[in-house]
């Protein structure tokens, strides 16, 4: 018996194992993007509270990208957030030369903010 067979009707190369031919299935493949703390984060989410769409996106070879996206998202959402409340919130160079730790206590509970809000409005939603 062959070791591999391959069937023109679906396409499909198989291989055999023992006395079974089972077909050579590989996951598509897909371009390396770097994932940062947001998307390695919304991955967890996924895995554990949408484990269908989490494996769509695997499956399709698409989960890498998509990860990649909502890093990217979640990152300028985050400066943004900060940038916005800092200015807000009157947070400006004279403080900080002025009254250091003060400053860096608003900065903390901005920054925590806005990482609340990214992880409502993209990371865990």
């Amino acid at each position: 018996m062959d070791k591999y067979i391959y069937d023109e009707r679906n396409g499909l190369w198989y291989e055999l194992q023992g006395d079974y031919y089972i077909p050579c299935l590989t996951l598509p493949t897909e371009e390396e993007r770097p994932i940062g703390i947001w998307g390695q984060q919304h991955r967890r989410y996924l895995k554990e509270h949408k484990k269908a769409a989490y494996t769509m996106l695997l499956t399709n070879g698409k989960l890498n990208s998509y990860l990649a996206d909502i890093d990217k998202q979640a990152e300028e959402m985050f400066s943004r957030l900060v940038k916005q409340l800092a200015e807000r919130e009157g947070m400006t160079e004279a403080l900080k030369a002025e009254n250091q730790m003060l400053w860096i206590g608003r900065m903390a509970n901005i920054r925590n903010r806005a990482m609340e809000i990214v992880n409502a409005d993209l990371i865990f939603a």
